[in-house]
């Protein structure tokens, strides 16, 4: 039973991969796998092509999966805000 938006393993005869070409297929694959910096740069290839519709979008919706989302900048500053402050009161303390 696949938990908290897990999906279960298929079936071992179960060869169909989804819609879409071998090439999305095998992004999507790569990314599934761990390789998310490779699934990007596979979906920006399709893209540079002429790919059908289904695969322009299933390659789309590769990079939207895989895109670092804005929050993560804007913890990033906060952090570097803190830490440059925290660096700033110490050195006028010490010296």
């Amino acid at each position: 039973m696949a938990k908290g938006g897990q999906t279960p393993p298929k079936a071992s005869g179960d060869t169909s991969g989804g819609p879409g070409s071998d090439a999305v297929r095998a992004a999507w694959a790569r990314k599934d796998a761990g390789d998310v910096a490779g699934a990007r740069k596979d979906a920006q290839i399709i893209l540079a092509g002429s790919p059908s519709p289904e695969d322009r979008e299933r390659a789309e919706d590769l990079l939207r999966a895989t895109a670092t989302p804005r929050a993560l900048y804007g913890y990033a500053l906060l952090g570097a805000v803190i830490l440059a402050v925290l660096l700033g009161l110490a050195l006028t303390r010490y010296s």
